[in-house]
């Protein structure tokens, strides 16, 4: 590994139990994330801390009237005006980071979280970190028993992705590399692998060493050619069951009278590539998908096709010569 590579490993003891991993309860404690929704579903994302205040365009909001009500509770503003108090989904996480590079949509965090089989207890490698929203999403899934190991290579990018895992209670079941991964991963033998960077292909060997055998493989990409290479790696280096894929979602009014599709919708914002990691001299071609396997045929039967043709017409004779052909002596 690159030697400027810094570790930042943060155990599991280092910070107090995240809120996600208490006993559920119905009505809200100290230190508990919460949205706070305003008119409009303006919301905010805060922790609770007795004495605490939040400023907003709608007046103060005092932590103290919050802390020890049931989820769902109004709370007035200094200046008369309501807010509820509800508990953060994983989306509500993802959506209020502070953002320092573009991110990975909830959409298809939670999606890459499924095909890469992830759950309590699974080690999976990023990179790299970006502004830490995947990374949310795959704490979240391994938490409270797995990992995350992610690498980024930026300074100031590893800070606020670390502050956002901090402010979400996420932090304690990642760890943060800040460095290349020219050199390759520390880890063995994990999970899954997330690639969100430029080249993919290029890191393909080192994908194949850090993960198990059959272990899962990701790729988020924003152009055809980059997944066009990507694919072509994924041959050379001995990954099978590829699939590229992407989400569209759209959004309706929930207006009971006039229900009707949103105007604004998420459209595309990325091909995911997926893949699994083969042990080392399996026939590769054998296990391709069903579209691959008729293209290759296909090929296969015009190049015969073709070497026949030529072949029929180097052996047929020249009509365009007047005489025979004499005997060589």
């Amino acid at each position: 590994m690159d030697e400027s590579l810094q570790e930042n490993r943060t155990g599991m003891n280092s910070t107090a139990i995240s809120p996600w991993f208490r006993p559920t309860t119905t009505h809200t404690q100290e230190r508990d994330l919460v949205l706070l929704m305003a008119a409009g579903q303006k919301s905010y994302l805060i922790t609770l801390r007795r004495g605490q205040q939040l400023h907003t365009h709608l007046g103060i909001f005092a932590h103290d009237d919050m802390i020890g009500q049931p989820w769902g509770t109004v709370v007035l503003s200094t200046l008369e005006q309501p807010a509820l108090v509800l508990e953060p989904s994983l989306s509500d996480l993802m959506t209020h980071v502070k953002r320092g590079t573009q991110i990975i949509y909830p959409k298809d965090a939670a999606y890459l979280v499924h095909r890469l089989n992830l759950r309590a207890g699974s080690r999976v490698v990023e990179a790299g970190t970006g502004s830490g929203v995947l990374t949310t999403a795959l704490a979240w899934a391994v938490a409270p028993l797995g990992k995350v190991y992610t690498y980024e290579v930026r300074p100031d990018t590893h800070q606020l992705a670390r502050r956002n895992l901090e402010r979400v209670g996420l932090l304690p079941y990642v760890e943060m590399s800040l460095g290349s991964i020219d050199g390759g991963f520390r880890q063995e033998g994990v999970d899954a692998l997330f690639l969100d960077v430029r080249t993919p292909w290029e890191f393909l060997g080192a994908a194949r060493a850090a993960l198990k055998p059959g272990g899962f493989f990701a790729s988020l990409l924003p152009t055809t050619n980059q997944v066009t290479d990507l694919l072509s790696g994924l041959d050379q280096h001995g990954f099978a069951d590829v699939a590229v894929e992407e989400l569209l979602l759209r959004a309706y009014k929930p207006i009971p009278e006039r229900l009707r599709p949103d105007e604004n919708m998420n459209g595309h914002t990325g091909f995911l590539v997926f893949a699994r990691c083969m042990p080392l001299g399996i026939e590769m071609e054998r296990w391709q998908g069903r579209d691959r396997q008729r293209y290759r045929a296909r090929k296969r039967m015009e190049e015969e096709i073709a070497e026949e043709a030529a072949r029929r017409a180097a052996d047929e004779p020249d009509e365009s010569r007047k005489y025979p052909r004499l005997p060589l002596p």
